[in-house]
Order: structure tokens, then sequence, then C-alpha cells
């Protein structure tokens, strides 16, 4: 049964690299995956970046080969997300986890409220962005995304994708494709942080789930670059993904599926 496990982690690998790429908290699917295959849940949260970095290497090599890739002035929150990535990494295997949940999943569902009911901001077809360095307070909310993408990654894509497109005006596309360039280098100092520990990842099943989600974050990057009404359709995957996060965090999932086994 090992090769069906394995297959099945490709297979979760690519619909959580499609996930990631147009929406965020593809790591719902991925870090259940790792657990699946025996990994602890420590392990499997370090294990996890693995799969990310790649499948926003190819996301964002995607975008800049279609030229939708503009960073302009995005370098400014790229490089305030970074010492937040860090820091969050760092607090990892020390903040609770069921406290952690319980914040994320009351921010999951105001932003729901938001999605639903500001649908023109999430469906501008171009970005109304001011030039020059964003407000302080931008800044800082990317530093505390950046600590959060550090410390779980679940969910991060969707607090980016919310304060780029409420508050700093980009289109979904546009916010989607900086996203990906932002999510990159965050897990890639979460990843230093976390392979200087001995032990705390995987990176044989780090590689399998690596694979398919590179496959799912070009799929996903072609989508949006290609199709006419990709913001429409990218509104109501981020839609869904919030809803199953919020009772992912929770724990509603849990309940659910208890009440059929």
């Amino acid at each position: 049964m090992d090769w069906l496990l394995y297959l099945l982690a490709i297979l979760a690998g690519i619909v959580a690299g499609v996930i990631n790429t147009l929406a965020g908290s593809g790591s719902l699917v991925t870090l259940p995956m790792l657990v699946a295959l025996g990994l602890d849940s420590n392990i499997a949260n370090a294990t996890n970046r693995v799969g990310v970095v790649m499948q926003n290497v190819v996301g964002v090599a995607t975008f800049q080969r279609s030229g939708k890739l503009n960073l302009s002035n995005s370098w400014w929150l790229v490089g305030a997300s970074i010492p937040g990535g860090v820091a969050g990494a760092l607090v990892a295997a020390r903040l609770g986890k069921a406290q952690m949940d319980l914040v994320i999943g009351v921010v999951m569902v105001i932003m729901l409220f938001v999605i639903l009911f500001e649908p023109e901001k999430w469906l501008r077809q171009y970005s109304a962005v001011k030039p020059g360095r964003p407000t302080w307070w931008i800044l800082l909310i990317f530093v505390a995304i950046g600590f959060y993408g550090g410390f779980i990654q679940a969910g991060v894509g969707v607090f980016i994708l919310a304060a780029m497109v409420l508050g700093m005006n980009y289109s979904m596309n546009h916010a989607n494709a900086i996203k990906l360039m932002i999510v990159l280098v965050v897990t890639v100092a979460a990843m230093i942080v976390f392979a200087a520990q001995a032990g705390l990842i995987h990176w044989g099943f780090g590689l399998l789930m690596a694979v398919g989600q590179s496959i799912g974050a070009w799929l996903a990057a072609r989508f949006a670059t290609t199709y006419p009404n990709a913001n429409v359709w990218t509104r109501r995957l981020l839609i869904t993904v919030v809803v199953v996060s919020i009772f992912q965090f929770f724990g509603l999932l849990d309940l659910i599926t208890g009440l059929f086994t």
C-alpha cells in the first residue's frame, strides 16, 4: 500500500499547489497528508516548507514568463515579511497551536464577510496602487503576516491577498503573482531555520510533495494568466478556502468527520 499512499501524496500536492497559487491554505491539504505518511506534526510543519518553496518557484517563473509579475514597489512588502518569517519559525515549537487556531479562525470569519460584501475590490481588472513606499501600517501588517507564515504557513496566502487587494488596491491577478514571491522568501527564511535543527525536515517526503505542488502551481498560474475570468473563479476558490479554513481552525472538520467514522 506504500505506493498508493505516495501516489495520493503527489495528488494532494497537485491540489495544494493549485489552491496555494490561486488563493492560499493549501497546507490544510498537505499537512494532514504528511502526518498520514507517518511524520509527527512538528516535523510535518517543517517538511511542508519544501513543497511550498518549489511550488512558488514554479508559480513565480510562470507569472514572470507571461509578463504578469510586476514587482515595482512590492519589494517593500517582501522585505517587511522576511524578519517576521524568521521570528515565526523560531517560535514555532514554543507557541500553543490551539490558541493560534482560535485567533486565525476568528480572523477567517471576519475575512469571509469582507470577501462577500466587497466584491468590486476583489474583481477589479487593474491595480490602482499608489507609487512609492507603502504606509508604515501596511509594512507592519506584512511583518505580522511573515511571522504567521514562518510559524505555521497554512492560510498565509489568504492574509497576503486580503492585505494587498483591500489595503493597497491591487487586482487579484497582480496580487497573486506578488503573493507567490512573498511566500517564497518567507518560506526560504523559515526553512533555513528549520533545516538548522537536525531531523526536523524529512527531505524525502518533502520532495515527494514538491513534485505534485509544482505541477499544481504551474497549472494554476497558467489559468490565472490566460483565462479571461480568472479573477471571478479565483474569488470563488478563495471563499471556499476561507470557509474550509474556518471549519478547520475551529475544529469543526474533525467533529464532522467523527460523525461518519
